[in-house]
């Protein structure tokens, strides 16, 4: 039991040393990075932190949230909902074609309570092209589930799609397959969900000469433990108790934060360093490292504790 109550101490320390830090170095919104986030919300419950993380953050201007994969109007319900929670309705959430799948989406009937719906929602194909045309070299497109919303841009205007400042995902597998880090090793690479989803459009966006930068399993596997949801949940603002009802629709355990670390990379570098690669796309969705140019800068390693420094203490924060 004390064992325990120095945990969470620690993670007490933890949340509120960093939104004390966050108070101080909120920039100016003028120098806010110009993001998109294209998003599977739904079914694991990473993406709900990732948006959530993200609407905490003031170095972000989110010109948008676009669904995809699967019914991504029903996503775009969960999405518009959970803005709305966070107090962000203003954000506009668009909805890229739907596909077929036998996915289960966990969390859809949070989005069918019609609270901060909208009826329908325009395409996000067109909205991300409109949004760099507007404005050009400025736009970090943040992809957090698979690609085919990415794929659909580069089919439709390739040109304006290279105007992007650059992308930023969570996807691929280097050299850790799923599973626990240290069991890598042994286990090697597999081929990751939002790659092996739309391969094609993977291939896509790694040739399409747009600076960009990967975080594969390899950096994401990040466990978010008893210890730290009790803390999180536990502080009853609008936005914890969202996602503390997303986590109990979602009916597992322990989430690993893999789409979050997108958003602590683009936030704080340092959390997730990066290093030059030639990758490649093969017919079976593996994200292969081989010789030549680097096509991508990618995170082999993350930094657990000051990544949950960063989600708990902005999330937390009232």
């Amino acid at each position: 039991m004390r064992a325990a109550i120095l945990v969470f101490g620690v993670v007490v320390m933890m949340g509120a040393g960093v939104m004390a830090q966050t108070q101080k170095s909120a920039p100016p919104a003028s120098t806010a990075e110009k993001v998109i986030i294209d998003t599977d919300i739904g079914d694991d419950i990473d993406d709900a932190f990732a948006i959530a993380l993200a609407v905490r953050s003031p170095e972000l201007e989110i010109l948008g949230v676009t669904t995809t994969f699967g019914d991504t109007e029903a996503r775009a319900r969960i999405a518009d909902r959970l803005l709305g929670e966070a107090g962000r309705a203003d954000i506009p959430v668009l909805a890229g074609a739907a596909t077929k799948t036998s996915n289960v989406m966990s969390q859809q009937r949070y989005g069918q309570s019609g609270q901060f719906a909208k009826a329908s929602h325009a395409s996000a194909v067109d909205f991300i092209l409109e949004e760099i045309r507007k404005y050009p070299g400025q736009i970090t497109l943040v992809g957090i589930g698979p690609l085919m919303n990415v794929g659909a841009v580069i089919d439709k205007d390739a040109a304006t799609f290279r105007k992007l400042k650059r992308v930023v995902i969570m996807g691929g597998s280097i050299e850790c397959g799923y599973g626990e880090l240290w069991f890598c090793p042994e286990r090697g690479p597999d081929a990751e969900w939002n790659i092996v989803n739309d391969i094609n459009s993977a291939k896509k966006l790694f040739q399409s000469g747009v600076p960009l930068y990967v975080m594969p399993l390899d950096s994401t596997q990040l466990k978010f433990d008893e210890t730290k949801r009790a803390y999180l949940f536990r502080q009853g603002t609008r936005l914890t108790d969202a996602l503390t009802l997303l986590y109990h629709e979602w009916g597992q355990e322990t989430p690993t934060l893999f789409d979050p670390v997108t958003i602590a990379f683009i936030v704080n570098p340092k959390i997730c360093p990066v290093e030059p690669m030639h990758i490649r796309v093969d017919d079976k969705g593996f994200t292969r490292r081989e010789a030549g140019e680097p096509n991508a800068q990618v995170c082999l390693k993350s930094d657990e504790e000051a990544f949950f420094r960063l989600v708990i203490g902005r999330i937390a924060a009232q």
